[in-house]
């Protein structure tokens, strides 16, 4: 039997159907010979479904929707990916079944919003993949049943990789109890945040440039506090404002709410109304290796009721407080603070200030390890420990404060608990190095120099001032 070579048996079929072409042109009956070749290379080679064979038309004027809609759910029940060539197709109220695989040009195949009511929804599907699109909102008005211009629930395995989302009416993404990943992605111009994540499967976001959002730029919330374990890393946030205004709950680069076992490593966070990363009630937090620069207010939070945060190695330029963990008094507790450069701080802050008020380096309260930090350019004080009887086992110990107002101010309230203030340098500090405090009132003089053995629940010792 004799052996027909694959790649010869296809450049003879090819060259037949050019002679065929060329016949029926004769015959008047044109078909130009690449539309075969197309066929091989695009489809049964790459495994696509091309855009133009489902009608679609790149750079219509006309609304195309219907033929959107068609072309992904016959590429979806194919199993194959729709490929979208360069240019810009009107399309609105896109659902993504299952299996929905869309593939464009990065930076020039646009899809654009024209508005009454969704731009791409999937719900309850296993896989959903986007890459290389451009997926514009236009600013046109989102419908109430979703919140994100690409809106995603119960997908299991969500990929969007290489996609820009811009002018969204919403979020830029929102996804609902999803896997999967975002990746490498660009999301600006959102009226609300760059990206949403509520009640996360073993998600990831890597690597992507948030910016330019009205209200916030990642957030990854809970409806109720529980395991999460989103990872959020490398990724470069930037100018994100307050627009919707409080006290906190808008304008944070990357915001943890009620969401625990989240790791938020390596990001570049820059310029928000508010804090660089803020994690509330988020228990098991790891914030480590980050770029916090020119925050509005705290740069990097961990408050309210959570249990275990480790803060570590970050690098804070500019904010109102560097780094707090806070609310002891609703149960938050158990941190490590260890090795973090905090350094120009200010006094002016997005709101009058409140309770302690604002420039403090660190502020810390209960049953933590704060080590090897470098607090420089505090101006009122470099650390806060403790707030009335809200204080309990804190080592404050071999950190640098310099060029602060004061040094350390711990309280001396009636019922707070156990702190060791021990091997520290303090340089600079003309209010003192170590204070003892009544919540905001400063009622001792510097105890580093003495009269601290009066306060049984603080040690001090073998502390440098320069």
């Amino acid at each position: 039997m004799s052996t027909i070579n694959p790649i010869l048996s296809r450049r003879g079929l090819l060259a037949g159907l050019t002679r065929l072409g060329a016949g029926a042109g004769a015959a008047g009956l044109l078909a130009p010979p690449a539309l075969a070749g197309e066929l091989f290379s695009r489809i049964d080679l790459r495994g696509g479904h091309d855009a133009d064979l489902a009608g679609l038309l790149p750079d219509a004027i006309d609304d195309q929707s219907r033929l959107f809609q068609r072309a992904i759910d016959q590429a979806a029940t194919e199993d194959r990916i729709l490929r979208l060539p360069p240019g810009s197709y009107v399309m609105s109220n896109i659902t993504l079944p299952d299996g929905a695989r869309i593939a464009g040009v990065p930076g020039a195949t646009r899809l654009i919003y024209g508005g009454r009511g969704h731009g791409l929804l999937a719900e309850g599907a296993r896989r959903v993949e986007l890459t290389g699109l451009v997926i514009d909102g236009a600013n046109q008005r989102l419908g109430s049943h979703v919140s994100g211009l690409v809106h995603l629930s119960g997908v299991a395995e969500a990929v969007l990789e290489d996609v820009t989302i811009a002018g969204a009416d919403g979020h830029g993404i929102t996804l609902q109890a999803c896997g999967g990943r975002i990746s490498t992605c660009e999301i600006f111009g959102a009226r609300l945040a760059g990206i949403y994540a509520v009640e996360s499967r073993g998600l990831s976001i890597t690597r992507n440039t948030v910016r330019d959002c009205a209200n916030g730029g990642i957030l990854v919330h809970r409806w109720s506090e529980g395991e999460d374990g989103t990872l959020i890393d490398g990724n470069r946030v930037m100018r994100i404002s307050a627009r919707d205004g409080g006290t906190g709950q808008n304008g944070n680069g990357i915001n943890i709410f009620r969401a625990n076992n989240v790791m938020v490593t390596d990001n570049h966070v820059s310029d928000c109304a508010f804090s660089a990363i803020r994690a509330n009630a988020a228990s098991n937090i790891q914030i480590v290796s980050n770029q916090a620069l020119r925050s509005g207010e705290t740069a990097i939070y961990a408050e309210f009721g959570f249990e275990g945060a480790v803060i570590a190695s970050n690098l804070i330029d500019g904010g109102t407080v560097g780094i707090s963990v806070a609310n002891f008094n609703e149960g938050g507790r158990l941190a490590a603070v260890t090795g973090n450069i905090i350094r120009n701080l200010s006094t002016v802050g997005p709101y009058p200030a409140e309770y302690a008020g604002f420039g403090i380096g660190l502020a810390i309260e209960a049953d933590a390890a704060v080590s090897g930090n470098v607090i420089e350019g505090a101006p009122k004080w470099g650390v806060l420990m403790g707030w009335g009887p809200f204080l309990r086992a804190v080592s404050f110990t071999g950190n640098t404060v310099r060029q602060c107002g004061a040094g350390v101010a711990v309280s001396v309230v009636e019922g707070a608990g156990a702190a060791l203030i021990a091997s520290n340098l303090f340089d600079s500090v003309p209010g003192g190095a170590i204070l003892g405090c009544r919540w905001n009132e400063v009622v001792t003089g510097d105890l580093a120099k003495g009269g601290a053995g009066k306060f049984g629940h603080l040690t001090l010792e073998r502390n440098a001032l320069a």
